[in-house]
């Protein structure tokens, strides 16, 4: 026994230093007097102080009001072994005394105090379950008649003691009208205003009401509540009036009773049966009686509660129903627990408010693992009936369990840097004892350490929560060789106030990455220069650079140069012109640049260089089409304009060419003009009309504006000829290439000749052959008989 409490002592200074309780001065120090609060129902196990002894003091000595929960270990250490009761003993006076090694007292005993702090652990009680009392018609308002009286065993100077009384039904109830009132503090019951007035004991002579009482001031939701009933008779004043008719439903007298309506008249009549006085009006009231049981709302209603659901707090109304009159006693209902099933952890953990019907959690809060689901047998009863109603109360859980690892070291995995994306190389399990396939108890792996580039993934099998460790991105053995990575397992749905993920909810593996011979690596996928296309030849450009992973040199060359323009260092990576650059040729200007390790494997890679080669003015102006047909009706009848266009192949800005127009040289001022029309057309005219029936060339100076400014010469063929339907008719002599009228006769009659030989050849040929044919069919006849 004496072994087993030093083992308990111990275990206890092991979790006071790991949870630094040992701070001097706060939670340990030396022994003098000392006052505690602890709060009542807090667990076992819990360390109130460690007290330091001075030698020869080896040990300490508990004495007092200590009702075998105070103990303290031979160290110091002060604690309670199970949960305090206020009620039961709101202070412990307890003396501390040091011994030394033959366990005499060498110090003290001090007093030491432990003040048990209140909860709200205890529910109000009414002192009676009924009260009775009267009240007289047309009674002052306000004045107490009546007292209702509660207890509560909980601190009365805390808010727990603290007891709020209220009226919560009045039956019957009229017009929705309230004729009593109660003092929320005192409980003094009286009568308002309306009541005042109104109350008559011919309409009704009793009520009955129902009056609760919570803790808490009322105010909060968990407050605990009781209930108790008062019955009030009402006696009558000096004046009165006459009663209603009343028929009892279900009446056992002599029938038939003929009842027309519930309000008719009387009207007395004689023997000729003329009125002898006005009518009567006659009221039937019927009167209800208690005939019909409580019903439940359904076969079973089901509640739900979380695991960590506070004492106090609602967890469902249950609302049942009764036919009879309402706000009346035949429908007005009680309710009680008659049974929980299972009793587990212990019986009596719901409480029913006795007339609201709402369900409290009255003891402790529920933990799925005792129970998932808890049954109720509810009476629901009136003044002559009761029915049993079924509660089914589901306990949900709440992410109060962090998921666990299997193991927290896998080990070491040794892989090539050029395993393939999307590998799975590990196989990790950790489980969650929270409900199964809930949000508490899915787990989500993550690496939190080892791996800053991002190269490892898990998946989880949503079923078994087991984590497949991913290749994301490729390998490095160059920059991360060996890798202590490190994961940690953890819920989507937030862990519940108190609990944290610790040790238990990481593994570890070491990832060793080996060598493997890779192609060189560029800088960039694409690389890119901007150069004029005017350099000179032997200009550097640009320049590329690509790194050996193995740290191999490199060797550079050049694809797909198809234009010769190019050429590239070999060792640096630089690269220059070899030839004229011409923009309007190409640009950009795409070609290949690889990569060769030296020596090694001889592996190589491939990037892009694009070369984009900006303008210069290297282009003459000219003109945009060809303008060969181009001509005036002869002769003038008025001066005309002809319209053309200039362009080149320089590239031009956002505005587009600006190009200037002048004549080639000074004697066509006097018979052509030229003008801009804008930056690429101008219009040719005539100055006079005056023109010979033939072909002019207009020679047209063309400038660009450019920088340096280029101009080019054009020339404009017009021709000035007759017109035939507004078309250009031009006589033949005065056409190039086309033979004069002589000429054309002298070939005409030639032709004519040359067809008449040829006929006359051809007739000849055919009359000679026909002459064979007589010939031939004249000696056959001669030798051979016809035929018929």
């Amino acid at each position: 026994m004496i072994l087993q409490a030093h083992l308990h002592s111990l275990c206890l200074l092991m979790l006071f230093l790991a949870t630094g309780y040992g701070q001097e001065g706060k939670f340990s120090g030396p022994l003098k007097p000392m006052t505690f609060p602890i709060y009542e129902g807090e667990e076992s196990s819990q360390i109130i102080f460690q007290f330091k002894a001075n030698p020869p003091a080896v040990t300490f000595e508990l004495t007092g009001e200590t009702d075998n929960i105070f103990m303290i270990g031979r160290e110091g250490l002060l604690y309670h072994t199970r949960a305090l009761d206020r009620e039961t003993r709101s202070t412990h006076n307890l003396q501390v005394a040091a011994l030394d090694a033959n366990g005499i007292i060498v110090e003290g005993p001090v007093p030491i105090t432990i003040e048990v702090k209140d909860i709200n652990d205890n529910r109000p009680m009414f002192l009676q379950s009924k009260y009775e009392g009267s009240v007289r018609q047309n009674s002052r308002p306000g004045k107490p008649f009546l007292y209702v009286n509660a207890t509560d065993l909980d601190d009365p100077a805390t808010p727990n003691g603290q007891l709020y009384y209220q009226i919560v039904i009045q039956l019957p109830m009229i017009n929705n009208v309230m004729y009593f009132q109660i003092n929320n503090k005192t409980g003094a019951i009286s009568l308002t205003r309306e009541g005042s007035q109104e109350l008559n004991p011919a309409k009704n002579p009793s009520y009955n009401l129902v009056i609760s009482v919570k803790d808490m001031g009322g105010w909060s939701e968990n407050s605990f509540s009781d209930t108790t009933s008062v019955d009030i008779i009402v006696t009558e004043n000096i004046w009165k009036a006459p009663k209603p008719v009343e028929m009892v439903e279900n009446s056992t007298d002599p029938h038939p009773i003929k009842i027309t309506q519930y309000v008719f008249y009387a009207v007395a009549k004689d023997e000729y049966g003329k009125p002898l006085s006005y009518p009567l009006e006659i009221h039937v009231k019927v009167k209800d009686i208690n005939d019909n049981p409580p019903t439940c709302p359904s076969p079973v209603t089901v509640f739900e509660v979380q695991e960590n659901e506070r004492l106090g707090n609602s967890i469902g109304t249950l609302t049942a129903h009764d036919r009879d009159e309402e706000n009346t006693a035949n429908s007005f209902l009680n309710y009680s627990i008659v049974e929980q099933t299972p009793k587990l952890p212990m019986d009596g953990l719901f409480l029913i408010q006795t007339y609201a019907g709402m369900l409290q959690l009255a003891k402790q809060s529920l933990k799925k693992q005792d129970t998932p689901q808890y049954n109720l047998t509810i009476e629901v009863s009136d003044k002559d009936f009761k029915t049993f109603c079924f509660v089914q109360i589901n306990v949900i859980d709440i992410n109060d369990q962090i998921p666990i690892f299997e193991k927290s070291d896998y080990g070491n995995l040794t892989l090539a840097e050029d395993t393939n994306v999307g590998s799975t190389i590990l196989t990790i399990q950790a489980t969650d004892a929270d409900e199964p396939f809930t949000g508490s108890s899915k787990i989500l792996y993550h690496v939190t350490k080892g791996d800053s580039e991002g190269r490892l993934g898990v998946d989880t099998d949503p079923h078994t929560n087991t984590g497949y460790v991913i290749i994301k991105k490729p390998l490095d053995f160059e920059t991360a060789a060996v890798s202590n990575i490190v994961f940690k397992a953890e819920n989507p749905e937030p862990l519940v106030s108190g609990v944290t993920y610790n040790a238990s909810s990481s593994a570890k593996f070491m990832l060793i990455v080996t060598d493997v011979n890779e192609a060189p690596q560029f800088s960039q996928h694409i690389f890119q220069a901007k150069v004029s296309e005017d350099v000179a030849i032997g200009t550097k450009v640009g320049n590329v650079t690509a790194k050996d992973p193995e740290g191999l040199d490199i060797s550079y060359s050049l694809r797909g140069d198809t234009r010769g323009w190019l050429k590239i260092d070999h060792v640096t990576g630089e690269i220059f012109s070899v030839a004229p650059l011409d923009r309007e040729a190409g640009s950009p200007y795409r070609v290949q640049v690889v990569a060769t390790e030296v020596g090694g494997s001889s592996l190589s890679s491939v990037s892009e260089f694009h070369l984009i080669l900006t303008d210069v003015n290297d282009n003459l102006p000219r003109l945009a089409k060809d303008y060969t047909g181009l001509f005036f009706c002869h002769p003038l009848s008025a001066p005309g304009s002809l319209i053309f266009e200039a362009t080149d192949d320089d590239q031009h800005l956002f505005r587009g060419p600006h190009f200037t127009f002048s004549l080639g040289n000074g004697s066509l001022q006097n018979d052509w003009e030229v003008s801009k029309i804008n930056g690429t057309h101008a219009r040719l005219s005539t100055r006079h009309t005056d023109f010979e029936e033939r072909e002019y060339v207009v020679l047209i100076h063309i400038n660009d504006g450019g920088r340096p400014p280029l101009e080019g010469i054009v020339s404009l063929p017009v021709t000035f000829c007759s017109c035939v339907e507004g078309s250009c008719f031009r006589p033949a002599g005065h056409q190039t290439g086309i033979p004069t009228v002589g000429m054309a006769v002298g070939i005409l009659l030639t032709t004519l000749l040359v067809i008449g030989i040829i006929l006359a050849v051809v007739f000849i040929r055919i009359k000679k052959d026909k002459g064979k044919d007589n010939v031939e069919s004249a000696q056959a006849s001669e030798v051979k008989p016809l035929r018929s």
